[in-house]
C-alpha cells in the first residue's frame, strides 16, 4: 500500500503532495470552523448555499451555542414534584371545548402552555432570537423567502408517533383554513405554502420576506398529530368539528382529568421527549398542574386566600393596593411581589380618527390631549405614561435626533411639525403644581382658538358656523370607566361635548372595520423588537383606505410611509433602531392619539412554597387567544417540599 509519506514515483508524490494539502487544509478549517461547522450545524446545504443552524437571530447572533445545556434563567437541577394550583386566568369562567384553534366555544386555560409545541421557542434573554424545539435545525433561505425545517428524530406525541413533517404540514393547513380562528390565520398570513421534503424535513415559502414572518412561523406554528379528531376507522373530522377530543401532543403534559368545564388537570409526561433538550431542561418540574374555574374576582380572592389555589396575577391597581393584605401577607405565609418586565410597552392610547374633519387640525389634537389627567387617574402610582410609540424599550426616541435620525426625517422636513426636530415627545403633566392641569387647559383653549374654535355666549366651543365641537367615544360596554368620565369634565370645561357610546363587542368590532367612529381607546401588543408588519398595518398609507386593517387612525403621511419601509429594510439593529427613533418623533410630535399608560411589571401574590431561579428573564410572556400570562413562574418554578423529598 502506498502512503503519503513514502510515495514511490514521482505521479505518486504529485498526488500524495495534493492529498497532503487537502488533509492539512481539512484539519486547518476544522479547527477555525468546528464550532460553526460541526457543533453548530451549521452546515452548508450544496443545493441552495444556505446554512442550516441551531437559532435564528433577526439581528447579531444567538447567544447560546448549538448544543447548549440551558438558558441562564432556570434551575437545571430543579426537583420535580408537587402540584400547582391555578384559577382561570382571563374572562373564561369555564371550557366547552379542547380545540383552541377554532371561534366557537371556550376552550381550557393552559393547553398552550403545557400541551401543544412549536418548531422553535423564543429565547427569555435575546431580542426576537429562536432555537429550535421540534426542530433541530433550521435554514433561512438568503432573501427570507424560505425557511426549512429539520425535525428532531426523537420528537413523539405522547401516543407514541414520531412527529414528521407530514404533521406539521398538517398543521399548518387547518391553523390557516377558514375552519380556523382568524387570528390564528393572521399570524400565519406572512407563509405561502408548506411542502414536505421527506418525513423529517418542511419549506415553507414565505408571502412576505421579513424576519417577522420567519419568527412567526417558527414559535407560533403550533405543530399536533393528524390524528386528531380520526375516528376508529382513520376518518378525520372537520377541523371546526374536533371538540371533544383531547388534542394529540408533542408537550410535556397530558390531560388527566376534565371535569364539567370547571376544572382541568395536567399531569407531568414522564416519558417526554424533549426533556433533556437546552431549551426545555429546567422547566416544568410540577408533577401536575391543576386550573379551578371561578365565577367572579372577589369569590376568586377569598378562594386564595383559603389556600384553594398558588398564584394570583393581579390586573387592577387598586385590589392590588387594597385587597392584597392581611395577616397571611404579614406573616409571610402569602409574598406579594412585582416582577418587571423587558417587553417594550404596546401603545395603549385613545386614537383619533383623521377621516373626521374635526380632527384633520393638528392644533385641535394637541389641544384634547392636554384635557387628558393621567396623573388623576394613576393614583396608586402601579402605572407609567406612555411616552413612545416604542415605550420601555431602546426603539424609543431620546433627546434631540441624531445625525442618523435627522439624514431619515431631514428630506420631509418641509411637511413634518417643527417639534419633530427638537427635543423627544414628552406627555403634558398635571402633578407638577397645584395649577398644572388649569395651565393645560389654557393652553388648549389657545390652540383651539387659533384653529377657529371659540366660546360661545352658551358656554359652548363653536366653529365660524357656529357648529358645536362634539364628538363621540366608541367604546365596549362597561368599558368606558373612571378615565372617560375624567376627560368628559375636563372637555366641559374647554365647551367641548364628549359624548359615550358604549356597544356589544361584535357592533363595536364591525364599526372600527368600516371606520365608522369619531374617537375610540387601542391597545396594540407589547414586543421584543418592533413588529414592522403591524407597525405597516396600523400606520401605512395604503392600509388608511383598506376596511378592515388597523389604520384606525386613517394616517396617510409619506414621512411615515419612508420609515416604515427603512424599518423593513433594516439590516442591523442599528438601523432599525435609528428609523423606529426617527417614525417614534413623527408619530408622537403629530398628535395622533392621546397616549395612556402601560405597566412595566406584573403584581402577583404567591403562597410561600415556591423555588425561584436565581435569574429572572427579560421577556417571559404567553399570549393565546384570551389568554396572557406571564409563563415563567408557571414553567420554571419548583415546590419546595419537592426539593426536601429528594435523596
Amino acid at each position: 500500500m502506498t502512503s503519503f509519506l513514502a510515495p514511490t514515483a514521482a505521479g505518486d508524490v504529485r498526488r500524495a503532495r495534493a492529498r497532503l494539502s487537502r488533509c492539512w487544509l481539512a484539519v486547518a478549517l476544522l479547527l477555525i470552523f468546528g464550532t460553526a461547522g460541526v457543533g453548530a450545524r451549521a452546515s452548508e446545504d450544496a443545493a441552495t448555499g444556505n446554512r442550516w443552524i441551531h437559532a435564528y437571530a433577526t439581528y447579531g447572533e444567538p447567544k447560546y451555542p448549538p448544543g447548549f445545556a440551558h438558558f441562564d434563567y432556570v434551575n437545571p437541577d430543579a426537583p420535580k414534584g408537587g402540584t400547582l394550583y391555578l384559577r382561570n386566568p382571563d374572562r373564561r369562567t369555564s371550557f366547552d371545548k379542547f380545540n383552541p384553534f377554532t371561534i366557537k366555544g371556550n376552550s381550557p386555560a393552559g393547553v398552550m402552555i403545557f400541551m401543544f409545541e412549536t418548531l422553535a421557542v423564543m429565547a427569555g434573554d435575546e431580542l426576537s432570537t429562536m432555537y429550535g424545539l421540534l426542530a433541530e435545525e433550521m435554514q433561512v433561505a438568503s432573501d427570507k423567502s424560505s425557511i426549512t425545517f429539520r425535525l428532531n428524530p426523537n420528537a413523539r406525541f405522547y401516543n407514541g408517533d414520531p412527529v414528521t413533517a407530514a404533521d406539521v404540514k398538517h398543521s399548518f393547513d387547518m391553523l390557516t383554513s377558514a375552519q380556523a380562528d382568524p387570528t390564528i390565520r393572521t399570524r400565519l398570513a406572512g407563509t405561502a405554502r408548506a411542502i414536505v421534503l421527506d418525513p423529517r424535513t418542511i419549506r415553507f415559502e414565505l408571502k412576505e420576506h421579513s424576519a417577522d414572518a420567519i419568527i412567526n412561523l417558527g414559535t407560533r406554528l403550533v405543530v399536533f398529530s393528524h390524528k386528531w379528531g380520526q375516528d376508529a376507522a382513520g376518518k378525520a373530522k372537520p377541523f371546526d368539528q374536533i371538540i371533544n377530543e383531547y388534542p394529540i401532543t408533542s408537550g410535556p403534559y397530558t390531560i388527566a382529568l376534565a371535569d364539567s368545564g370547571r376544572r382541568l388537570e395536567f399531569v407531568r409526561n414522564k416519558n417526554y421527549w424533549g426533556r433533556d433538550l437546552g431549551v426545555r431542561r429546567g422547566f416544568f418540574n410540577f408533577d401536575r398542574v391543576v386550573y379551578r374555574y371561578y365565577q367572579d374576582g372577589a369569590v376568586s380572592l377569598e378562594a386564595f386566600k383559603a389556600g384553594e389555589f398558588d398564584l394570583l396575577l393581579e390586573y387592577s391597581a387598586s385590589k392590588w393596593a387594597r385587597q392584597h393584605s392581611g395577616s397571611k401577607w404579614r406573616d409571610g405565609r402569602i409574598i406579594k411581589q412585582e416582577f418587571p418586565h423587558g417587553f417594550g410597552a404596546g401603545l395603549q392610547s385613545y386614537a383619533f380618527n383623521l377621516r373626521r374633519p374635526l380632527f384633520q387640525d393638528i392644533r385641535v389634537r394637541h389641544a384634547l390631549a392636554l384635557a387628558y389627567d393621567f396623573e388623576a387617574l394613576n393614583v396608586y402610582h402601579q402605572y407609567k405614561r406612555i411616552y413612545s410609540l416604542f415605550s420601555n424599550s431602546e426603539f424609543a426616541a431620546t433627546g434631540p435626533p441624531t445625525v442618523a435620525e435627522l439624514a431619515l426625517l431631514d428630506p420631509y422636513r418641509s411637511s413634518l411639525p417643527a417639534a419633530v426636530f427638537g427635543p423627544a415627545w414628552t406627555p403634558p403633566r398635571t402633578d407638577t403644581g397645584p395649577n398644572a392641569l388649569r395651565k393645560n387647559l389654557l393652553e388648549a383653549r389657545a390652540l383651539l382658538e387659533a384653529a377657529g374654535w371659540k366660546i360661545a355666549r352658551d358656554g359652548v366651543l363653536r366653529n365660524a358656523k357656529a357648529e358645536p365641537f362634539e364628538f363621540e367615544y366608541l367604546e365596549d360596554i362597561g368599558g368606558g370607566g373612571r378615565a372617560v368620565a375624567v376627560l368628559q369634565r375636563n372637555l366641559e370645561k374647554l365647551g367641548i361635548r364628549m359624548k359615550l357610546r358604549e356597544v356589544d363587542f361584535a357592533l363595536m368590532t364591525k364599526r372600527l372595520e368600516i371606520f365608522d367612529f369619531d374617537f375610540t381607546q387601542i391597545r396594540t401588543a407589547d414586543f421584543t423588537l418592533p413588529k414592522i408588519e403591524d407597525l405597516i398595518d396600523q400606520y401605512g398609507s395604503k392600509s388608511a383606505d383598506e376596511q378592515g386593517s388597523g389604520n384606525l387612525r386613517g394616517l396617510k403621511s409619506p414621512a411615515v410611509d419612508f420609515l416604515l419601509q427603512r424599518m423593513q429594510d433594516a439590516r442591523t439593529l442599528e438601523q432599525l433602531q435609528n428609523a423606529s427613533r426617527a417614525l417614534d418623533r413623527v408619530i408622537m410630535q403629530g398628535w395622533y392619539q392621546i397616549p395612556d399608560l402601560y405597566a412595566p411589571s406584573y403584581r402577583v401574590s404567591r403562597w410561600d412554597k415556591f423555588g425561584i431561579p436565581t435569574t429572572r428573564p427579560r421577556f417571559y410572556t404567553i399570549e393565546s387567544g384570551l389568554e396572557i400570562w406571564p409563563v415563567w413562574p408557571v414553567t420554571t418554578w419548583w415546590m419546595k417540599d419537592a426539593a426536601a423529598s429528594q435523596p
